[in-house]
């Protein structure tokens, strides 16, 4: 019953921007870290950012440390991402994702989304 639901993604021109969006639902998530993964063709799974649910406390991958902004609403049990100055190497798929312990690029999340897809075009 536990649902993660991507959306928000899309083709936009390099510089452009997104908001990616993530609507949690089936418990609370207020003990865990909510992030974005991201998996483009050839390459491996990636951290692009995190939250901790109840503190707001973040984390940016270095490549995308100051154009991306990760955000949540607990009234509205939603996550977001905002993508500004976007590269063509920014296009992949783009996972919802909540661990209870740790989030990183090695370790699988507990829960994760269907993706949604993010392409920059040059």
């Amino acid at each position: 019953q536990v649902q993660l639901v991507e959306s928000g993604g899309g083709l936009v021109q390099a510089g452009g921007s997104l908001r990616l969006s993530c609507a949690t639902s089936g418990r609370s998530f207020s003990s865990y870290l909510m992030g974005w993964f991201r998996q483009a063709p050839g390459k491996e799974r990636e951290l692009v950012a995190h939250i901790s649910w109840s503190g707001g406390n973040t984390y940016y991958a270095d490549s995308v440390k100051g154009r991306f902004t990760i955000s949540r609403d607990g009234a509205k049990n939603m996550v977001y991402l905002q993508m500004n100055s976007l590269k063509p190497e920014d296009t992949a798929v783009y996972y919802c994702a909540a661990s209870f312990y740790a989030l990183n690029t090695a370790r699988k999340p507990d829960y994760w989304g269907q993706g949604t897809q993010v392409t920059v075009s040059s």
